[in-house]
């Protein structure tokens, strides 16, 4: 099964980079903007961002994706929810998506915004404690942990790496490496001279109240008291498979790269732009790099009308 309308452009991703692009893209009222999401993201397990314009309190990745989704709609951008599987190159210079199923998509351009997943273990309510009292992103939450009481739960040397770089946040900080991978000896040296407990054990569940964590809770029963938590695993799922298959190129983490200034790949008319391209995983960033995007593509649209 065949979608027959070719669009002007077609977003891979309905988080926070894809969002913004598609109202800039739909509020130049000229272009036929498609938006291919799945239904979920980095950005749909953060219950509270406080480091954005106009939200002091916080804002939930869902709401931001609601909030977002009915201001594309109302500028003309329509929506789809599926899975993109492959996608090829046409003999129109354009795009063609294809799902799993075999349904297709063509697009005159392509902005690829789908995004990363941070890994993690299935622990005992955690999820219910990320984005409100434990946290992945040490530039968008460090504040959260200042002088607080907080242990970092992760993995060999990934969880030792952020543990050292939050302990200019507060020196009351706890690694626990729960998958007990391999420390380097500079890591440990580090966590040595900055005076951070290291523990080598299994978490068995995470204890919190009202989204504020107060406890971990050891496979062996043990339990360690906390205020904040921050998780790194390493091995974060980079969804760059899609600008793979087109030609772009990648870095050697697997994040895709493009112009800084118009955020286009090496491939024409195919742009990246947020947690999946090199950036700072920051959300405002992703904002920024979606709108910057979407400028780019409304210049190549024009140009394309103009026979050019």
């Amino acid at each position: 099964m065949n979608n027959k309308e070719v669009e002007d452009c077609i977003i891979v991703g309905g988080g926070i980079a894809g969002l913004q692009a598609a109202i800039q893209l739909g509020r130049y009222s000229a272009h036929r903007v498609l938006v291919i999401d799945r239904g979920y993201g980095r950005s749909t397990i953060c219950k509270s961002y406080r480091n954005i314009l106009g939200w002091p309190d916080g804002v939930s990745g869902d709401e931001l994706r609601a909030r977002g989704r009915k201001q594309a709609e109302s500028v003309g951008v329509k929506f789809v929810k599926d899975d993109i599987a492959s996608a090829t190159q046409t003999e129109a210079r354009g795009f063609r998506l294809t799902n799993k199923n075999g349904t297709q998509y063509e697009g005159r351009t392509l902005l690829l915004a789908t995004g990363l997943m941070d890994r993690y273990p299935d622990i005992a309510g955690l999820s219910s404690l990320l984005g409100t009292s434990v946290f992945v992103c040490p530039d968008c939450d460090g504040y959260e942990i200042q002088d607080r009481r907080t242990v970092v739960i992760g993995s060999g040397d990934p969880g030792a790496s952020m543990a050292i770089l939050l302990s200019e946040r507060t020196k009351d900080i706890t690694y626990i490496n729960h998958e007990g991978h391999a420390v380097s000896e500079e890591h440990r040296r580090q966590l040595e001279a900055k005076g951070i407990p290291y523990i080598e054990e299994e978490v068995a569940e995470i204890k919190g109240e009202a989204g504020t964590i107060s406890s971990v809770i050891f496979k062996d029963g043990t339990t360690l008291q906390t205020e904040r938590g921050f998780i790194s695993f390493g091995g974060n799922a980079i969804y760059s498979e899609l600008a793979q298959q087109l030609g772009a190129e990648l870095e050697h983490n697997k994040h895709v790269k493009s112009d800084p200034r118009s955020k286009m790949t090496c491939v024409e008319n195919l742009w990246v732009a947020g947690d999946v391209g090199v950036h700072s995983e920051l959300t405002t960033v992703a904002m920024g790099e979606g709108a910057t995007a979407a400028i780019w593509i409304n210049k190549a649209l024009k140009k394309m009308n103009a026979g050019g």
